[in-house]
């Protein structure tokens, strides 16, 4: 893979971790469980960190990173913002749309690396996907308590 190639995958996964960030920050302020806002606030500031990383890797490349998160993620978000007010909040609804955003985060992490890269670049790839798949394991299991206790 040429660097432009590596360049525009990157990119990508840049818009990606951002989309995390604004995510986990704007549902954390909604959630009404504070270790969930908590643990929400701890992985939009992950993500951040991750979008960083990735920049700093195109940097080297010699490319112009992204700095923003995606127009799919930016609907997303405000989905989540009209779902969430319809349902006045719901921890359950913000944790479905969360588990959504996190099921698109992983596709991309894991399309990143169909793709040649570098071994230095692979390995940071690799270890950020561990973290989303981590996300993704914690929200499902917030969702699936929020589930069990309204069935209760």
């Amino acid at each position: 893979m040429d660097n432009d190639e590596t360049i525009d995958t990157l990119n990508t996964l840049i818009e990606t971790a951002k989309d995390g960030e604004y995510g986990f920050r704007s549902s954390a302020e909604d959630l009404s469980s504070i270790n969930a806002r908590d643990l929400f606030a701890r992985h939009a500031d992950e993500c951040q960190q991750a979008a960083t990383e990735l920049q700093s890797l195109v940097m080297q490349l010699g490319g112009d990173a992204e700095h923003g998160g995606s127009a799919a993620g930016a609907v997303r978000r405000g989905w989540v913002a009209v779902k969430a007010s319809l349902s006045g909040y719901s921890d359950k609804a913000i944790l479905e749309e969360m588990e959504r955003g996190e099921d698109a985060a992983l596709s991309s992490y894991r399309k990143a690396l169909e793709h040649p890269l570098s071994p230095e670049v692979r390995s940071v790839v690799e270890r950020q996907l561990e973290g989303v798949q981590r996300n993704h394991a914690q929200v499902r299991a917030l969702r699936e308590q929020v589930r069990f206790t309204m069935a209760a």
